[in-house]
């Protein structure tokens, strides 16, 4: 019944040319936006605190920098396999792979304090405040 309806679906959506090029749109930058990283930024009187979604990614595979007020995340996720049915059919595939790479400015920051954990697919970055100016290029270590 789900592949009826995914075949009424697509032929709906390829039925003329406007509903293929709105879908087509539509879904394009669906899909770009899962691939960005989503992130929550708190921040206090002390420090930032920037929590950042990166399920399937292995820790290894993310590099973190701190340069000129701005906070790079860069990221890979490797490719994997889909088992199907015997007859090849997967109904809807919605997983990604590849890099990814975001940046937020952040500023009066302390570099040399900045930590960072990797648990159950979040990282969170912890970005202590500093009201003195200071070297504003660093590499972080995720614990």
């Amino acid at each position: 019944m789900s592949n009826d309806l995914m075949n009424r679906f697509n032929r709906l959506a390829n039925s003329d040319d406007f509903f293929n090029n709105f879908s087509r749109s539509f879904f394009n930058s669906w899909n770009n936006e899962m691939k960005s990283l989503k992130s929550d930024i708190k921040e206090t009187d002390k420090e930032y605190i920037v929590k950042i979604d990166m399920p399937g990614v292995d820790k290894k595979d993310i590099a973190l920098n701190f340069k000129d007020d701005v906070l790079t995340v860069d990221a890979k996720r490797d490719s994997f396999s889909d088992e199907s049915d015997p007859k090849g059919n997967i109904l809807t595939s919605e997983r990604d792979y590849g890099t990814y790479s975001r940046s937020y400015r952040l500023p009066q920051v302390d570099g040399k304090a900045i930590s960072a954990k990797y648990e159950d697919g979040v990282l969170t970055v912890t970005l202590p405040k500093t009201k003195e100016e200071i070297d504003k290029n660093h590499n972080i270590q995720i614990d």
